[in-house]
């Protein structure tokens, strides 16, 4: 079993992932820790709390970073026009959810998990990586025990997202994203070279739901919004970002990566981007010297993807 804690701003490609990583047999959901991104802190943690108490997840929710790592960044916006006002396509979640939070801060609940899961822990995160650096700087020491890092950001050998250089989830916070790539870890970055691969019809979605009924209905109706937003960029269907990252720690197989230490540009006109120096491709001394090999992901076999990722979500099922 994969023990995994999901770092997350539900968004609506976080709640498919979620309900992924929720229905998997190999995976055991031991928490749920929220940052703002999609949508600001207190409405990502409520929807959270929604989606565990309408899909019945064991796992506790805590509450994380509501702003940027360094402080003096200026806030960004919310892309409500991509995930709603709400954040979850604008389905009306209510205001308020009765479903308690863990009472520690988010980056304090990973330190505190993993340190009484040593060497089992994996932290998929596919928002802002703002706890994850809140948690190196608390405790750097405890990265030695977590199992691994599996991001969902970046854009590597293609454009962004949110400029020509940077992806939202990478130039969201920076100086968070460069911390967690260079800490001594093994991290995992699936970035949009392979996500914007993978493309969910309606039709998909629509048969997940007649396969499944009430679970995969409350998938597809706050999905709605986000397959309109996606339809004048890829036609029919929307890119399903998070669910990859969440695929890629059961069945790696789906995709080829490569090495290199990971650095990111925080400041000035490419701010966000994301910057591999390959191993084995030598560079005058620079500042990607001394710093650990990180791994991203270069390719990606989209129709295998979407198979596992159905066979989890509608039956349960390993793919």
């Amino acid at each position: 079993m994969h023990k995994v804690i999901f770092d997350t701003d539900p968004g609506i490609d976080d709640a498919m992932a979620l309900l992924f990583l929720h229905r998997h047999p190999d995976i055991d959901l031991i928490g749920v820790t929220t940052v703002f991104g999609n949508a600001p802190i207190e409405i990502t943690t409520r929807n959270a709390q929604f989606l565990k108490q309408q899909w019945m997840i064991d796992a506790p929710v805590a509450q994380g970073a509501g702003k940027t790592f360094d402080p003096s960044r200026p806030d960004g916006h919310f892309p409500t026009f991509i995930h709603g006002d709400d954040g979850l396509g604008n389905i009306g979640v209510p205001e308020t959810v009765n479903v308690p939070l863990d009472p520690r801060a988010a980056h304090h609940f990973i330190i505190d998990t993993v340190k009484a899961n040593p060497g089992e822990v994996t932290l998929i995160a596919v928002g802002r990586m703002t706890n994850l650096a809140l948690a190196l700087k608390t405790d750097p020491d405890f990265a030695a025990l977590v199992k691994e890092v599996i991001i969902m950001g970046g854009a590597f050998d293609i454009n962004g997202n949110v400029s020509p250089a940077a992806e939202a989830n990478i130039h969201g916070d920076p100086e968070a994203a460069d911390l967690v790539f260079t800490a001594a870890w093994p991290v995992t970055v699936i970035g949009l070279d392979v996500t914007t691969k993978t493309v969910m019809t309606s039709g998909f979605l629509a048969d997940m739901v007649k396969e499944n009924g009430a679970a995969v209905q409350l998938l597809s109706d706050l999905s709605q919004f986000y397959i309109n937003f996606y339809n004048m960029r890829t036609g029919d269907g929307m890119v399903v970002h998070d669910s990859c990252a969440c695929v890629y720690l059961t069945n790696p197989e789906l995709f080829e990566t490569r090495s290199g230490a990971i650095r990111v540009v925080c400041g000035g006109l490419a701010d966000g981007q994301t910057i591999q120096k390959p191993d084995g491709v030598t560079f005058p001394p620079g500042n990607w010297d001394n710093y650990p090999s990180q791994k991203v992901c270069t390719r990606i076999e989209p129709d295998r993807v979407l198979s596992v990722i159905r066979s989890a979500i509608v039956r349960g099922e390993r793919g």
